[in-house]
């Protein structure tokens, strides 16, 4: 059953175009982003008006739903569909431009759609070294509940029953029941690794795919799940900062239900052009204004995004949560505070990853950085050194994953992303800790420790670390800044 929520007015249109039209310049001393700053708008009209500021307040609220969507374009093209598996049938490379994605798990996707009625999820016990982190997102990319080990079925394996809004029916016993406040969404499952080998890889994979979807209605006598290799197939859900952003969105408006929470965005959509049961074709001068209107959303997002880094996950140093306390706790309670709706919060979130968890900590933790420990942006075309104390607290294991800093996204046209403790050869000192390089060429000596960049690129670096235990959240290890090397 879908819970009741209260109505949140959404922003004040005249407040944001004054924010965004006095926003300080971005100070970020980079040479290969280009300018995301628009000529000062100059309405017309009234209207005109409205469509600008609108437009700007749709990017910011819409922007979960567009990266979800997203990713379901890149299923149909990749010739998967709804209650199917897309998976890897190996580590990710860079075909995979999903934002902030994790190269060192094996990935298994299902993605659901309710609207012919519930939908059922299999999870595997979990057995030996095979253990599966993940959870079941609604298409506005709230976790309804995690999976496996660190969720509802405790490592046990079961079955979810996805309901679609406004399911009445009683849930049968044998099943965890998912109710989804949207028809469509989808589930990310990591099959985790141990040593990173060939034989691990497999071992992985060969669990992974003993995920099952299908629907209740087959329940008696379930189909063989699809599965759809993308080991070699473009998938991503880049966020594109032009019409097509507002395409998407009305995709996504037309399939799935209004929420309670977001009514008063039922007009603001209509004044741009979007509205259930109408086709989107907004006129020429319309276009322009809505394309005005994204690129001045996306320079606010990123200062937005910018801030996020205040305060530290460790004092003294530039590693951080990438999301705000407010939105985290919003997002586990699936909004029930009605005076905690952190839309600016969730649109910077999804500006640069995808997926959330219910319960963040118990199964993963994320800890993010963009700048070095002198406060400058990291540099594709210089070299990096971080070290990590030895015996980090965690279960599973940890990774520090190199991403393009304007996209979000896995690198193109180098070797390899990041570097775990499940990485084959990976070398430690005497002490039993470990230093990582990040730079264009690897020093001398040091290639097994080395993640490439790109020299006409910038970078951010994202920690992770799978089953952390209670000394990491007491930070009695604690990581410190990147240091530039010269």
């Amino acid at each position: 059953m879908i819970m009741k929520e209260t109505i949140v007015l959404y922003g004040l249109s005249i407040l944001l175009l004054t924010g965004c039209n006095k926003a300080a310049e971005n100070k970020r001393d980079v040479n290969n982003k280009k300018d995301t700053t628009s000529q000062a708008f100059k309405p017309a009209n009234a209207n005109e008006q409205a469509i600008y500021s609108r437009a700007f307040n749709a990017v910011i609220w819409g922007m979960p739903a567009v990266n979800s969507e997203l990713m379901h374009e890149s299923l149909l093209k990749a010739k998967g569909d709804y209650n199917q598996v897309v998976y890897w049938s190996g580590l990710i490379n860079a075909n995979n431009q999903t934002l902030t994605p994790n190269p060192d798990v094996i990935y298994i996707n299902p993605f659901y759609d309710t609207r012919k009625g519930p939908v059922v999820l299999e999870i595997p016990p979990a057995k030996g070294a095979s253990s599966i982190t993940g959870s079941i997102d609604d298409g506005w990319q709230t976790a309804i509940e995690d999976v496996g080990p660190a969720g509802v079925d405790k490592g046990k394996g079961g079955k979810y029953l996805i309901l679609p809004p406004g399911y009445k029916d009683k849930v049968p016993a044998g099943y965890f029941p998912m109710p989804s406040s949207t028809y469509t969404g989808f589930i990310i499952l990591r099959s985790n690794l141990t040593d990173g080998s060939k034989q691990d890889i497999v071992r992985a994979v060969d669990y992974g795919k003993k995920v099952k979807i299908y629907s209740y209605s087959q329940a008696a006598n379930p189909p063989q799940t699809t599965f759809v290799d993308l080991l070699q197939v473009p998938f991503d859900n880049i966020i594109p900062y032009d019409l097509r952003f507002f395409e998407t969105l009305n995709t996504f408006i037309q399939r799935e239900p209004w929420l309670t929470r977001d009514m008063a965005m039922v007009d603001q959509l209509k004044t741009i052009g979007i509205e259930k049961g109408k086709a989107f074709n907004p006129d020429a001068r319309t276009k322009e204004i809505l394309t005005t209107a994204i690129t001045d959303a996306h320079k606010w997002l990123n200062e937005k995004y910018e801030a996020v880094f205040d305060p530290p996950f460790y004092e003294g140093t530039h590693w951080a949560i990438p999301a705000k306390p407010e939105m985290i706790k919003a997002m586990s309670e699936n909004y029930a505070d009605p005076n905690n709706y952190p839309v600016d919060g969730k649109a910077v979130a999804y500006t640069m990853a995808y997926f959330s968890v219910k319960h963040l900590g118990s199964g993963q933790f994320y800890l993010l950085t963009i700048k070095d420990s002198n406060g400058k942006s990291f540099d594709g075309s210089k070299q990096y050194r971080l070290h990590l104390p030895a015996k980090v607290p965690v279960k599973l294991y940890w990774s520090v994953t190199v991403y393009d800093r304007n996209t979000h996204a896995l690198l193109k046209g180098v070797s390899h992303f990041s570097k775990a403790s499940t990485t084959p050869g990976i070398q430690k000192n005497e002490d039993g800790s470990v230093d990582l390089y990040f730079g264009p060429k690897a020093p001398d000596g040091k290639e097994s420790n080395w993640v490439p960049t790109d020299p006409k690129r910038e970078f951010e670096l994202l920690a992770r670390f799978y089953g952390p235990e209670k000394g990491f959240f007491d930070k009695v290890w604690k990581m410190g800044n990147v240091e530039e090397m010269k």
